[in-house]
């Protein structure tokens, strides 16, 4: 009942009670990043959802616009400075993503939405992580987020597949707001967010 009603229902009212609440939260980011980064002050990206259909996520910009001379973006690693790093570590980045939670196209808790192009990559196995809608936060975020290797990150997003519940959920939510104010596996290891995934050598 709670995986086919009642985790909608409480998506529904938990972001829509924090979109109304954290208003001024909002706008004072917006200004933030508007005043570091300029325009645009959203960072908007194609990422496959619920059974890989795509969405567009929405999220505060962190990263500066920079370019090399053939046009291509510098490496994460250039791009994101001390404010945006400092947006990233709080998750304030990821508030916007309350409106795609109340639109239906994510849900407060579930795997993290990841990179169009990971889909044809990912095992039979993996891929059933996108069995649910993707969240905000998830079973991956609270045991290590980006410190983790992919396939344990994988793992885990299966794993809550599986076993979803409303008391997973609440532990979920609760333990992401610890993990926010620790501020820890906020990127890989030597790497200023996360390496790409290449694939898993299961995929057949």
């Amino acid at each position: 009942m709670y995986k086919k009603w009642g985790k909608r229902m409480l998506d529904i009212l938990i972001s829509g009670s924090l979109l109304i609440l954290l208003s001024p939260v909002f706008v004072g980011v917006a200004l933030w990043v508007r005043l570091c980064l300029g325009s645009p002050i959203l960072f908007r990206q194609d990422r496959p959802g619920r059974r890989a259909a795509l969405f567009r996520v929405i999220k505060f910009r962190s990263m500066k616009d920079a370019s090399d001379s053939e046009g291509k973006p510098l490496p994460d690693e250039e791009r994101l400075g001390r404010f945006g790093r400092f947006l990233r570590s709080t998750s304030l980045d990821e508030l916007p993503e309350l409106w795609n939670v109340l639109r239906g196209q994510m849900s407060l808790v579930g795997p993290r939405p990841l990179l169009p192009q990971y889909v044809s990559r990912y095992s039979p196995e993996q891929a059933r992580r996108m069995e649910v809608l993707p969240g905000i936060t998830g079973w991956a975020q609270i045991k290590g987020r980006n410190a983790l290797e992919w396939e344990e990150r994988f793992r885990l997003d299966v794993w809550y597949v599986d076993n979803l519940s409303l008391m997973l959920d609440l532990k979920i939510i609760f333990l992401t707001l610890w993990q926010v104010l620790t501020r820890k596996g906020i990127a890989s290891e030597g790497c200023a967010t996360t390496h790409e995934f290449m694939g898993s050598d299961d995929r057949d």
